[in-house]
């Protein structure tokens, strides 16, 4: 199973950016996925989460900004982000739960950059 992020770049502050993370693999089911960043000398941090049921939360420091959504004939999570601020750059992450021949585990996408600019 491999998770691939997309859609990452530079942008202005107050603009908007979409990402996107594609599950690929045999014989595997999702249940949660979830977007987290890491901005540098900070601590991965969560950002959004989406269950197997659609129910959503989001950090606050996102709230009202970014949209997580899930499709699931394409095993595909997206993340749009409006209104975008210097304080968002950071690398982000997808992750998901994925249960594979009988078995639950994380697995997480490499990464993509997302520079804001003042």
């Amino acid at each position: 199973v491999q998770l691939v992020e997309s859609g990452g770049g530079l942008v202005q502050a107050g603009g908007s950016l979409r990402l996107s993370c594609a599950v690929s693999g045999s014989t595997f089911s999702i249940t949660a996925m979830g977007w987290y960043r890491q901005a540098p000398g900070k601590q991965r941090e969560l950002v959004a989460h989406i269950g197997s049921g659609g129910g959503t939360n989001y950090a606050d420091s996102v709230k009202g900004r970014f949209t997580i959504s899930r499709d699931n004939a394409k095993n595909t999570m997206y993340l749009q982000m409006n209104s975008l601020k210097s304080e968002d750059t950071a690398v982000y992450y997808c992750n998901a739960q994925i249960r594979r021949h009988g078995i639950e585990g994380l697995y997480w996408g490499q990464g993509t950059q997302i520079t804001v600019s003042s």
